[in-house]
């Protein structure tokens, strides 16, 4: 039966397209009754605690075929994909670096593209993810083995309407450098003013709807 579901931290619309049994998010995504839903947080993956999401039936496909043969049907599941942009200080990538993709007991090796991208399609259940770049540094001249270990939530980036979103945000670029579980309102501030100060933007500490589409755009999302 068709109902409501409250999106929980953590969920993105893939996972709970799986979780009732829809092999294709967009057959919630785009049914009317989400239009509203989908016109205020616009990325199907970056929903907010407290959403109300429409679960439509799930209709019966019916297809022909001759009879006394044998018939091959493929599902058209589409997959959910992780994307992570390496970055060093000031937006420079750090490209094409060998990289260990590590989600749940699944570990892959991968490479960093030009511009520090690396993705991978993921289980649509998934919660945590590491990156481990490897490379190398000089020390008084001889190279030395360089490892560095990023984890990530995957589905928690709250929208960027809210300040959980933003600090968020700040914080994986580099400008927020306090507690996300409790923000510091001076902190985040001085956070806000440097990304203004860095993107042309007035300065005035705040994150206002300007402030907030070019964070939006440099963040990727």
């Amino acid at each position: 039966m068709p109902g409501m579901h409250t999106v929980q931290q953590g969920e993105h619309m893939s996972g709970i397209a799986q979780q009732y049994g829809f092999s294709d998010y967009n057959t919630i995504w785009n049914d009317p009754n989400n239009a509203a839903l989908q016109a205020q947080r616009q990325n199907p993956n970056v929903l907010n605690p407290g959403d109300q999401v429409y679960i439509p039936d799930k209709t019966a496909g019916s297809y022909s075929g001759a009879t006394d043969q044998q018939h091959k049907f493929t599902s058209a599941v589409k997959p959910l994909t992780l994307q992570v942009t390496l970055q060093q200080m000031y937006y420079e990538p750090i490209a094409n670096k060998s990289c260990q993709l590590t989600v749940g007991l699944d570990q892959w090796n991968v490479t960093s593209d030009g511009n520090g991208l690396v993705q991978h399609s993921i289980s649509k259940t998934a919660t945590d993810a590491t990156v481990t770049v490897n490379d190398t540094i000089t020390v008084e001249g001889a190279s030395v083995p360089w490892q560095i270990e990023l984890d990530f939530k995957i589905g928690s980036l709250d929208p960027i309407d809210q300040q959980s979103g933003q600090v968020a945000r700040l914080a994986n670029l580099g400008y927020y450098r306090g507690s996300l579980d409790t923000v510091d309102a001076t902190e985040l501030e001085s956070a806000v003013e440097e990304f203004q100060c860095d993107n042309g933007l007035d300065l005035d500490g705040i994150c206002g709807p300007a402030t907030q589409a070019k964070l939006k755009d440099v963040y990727g999302c």
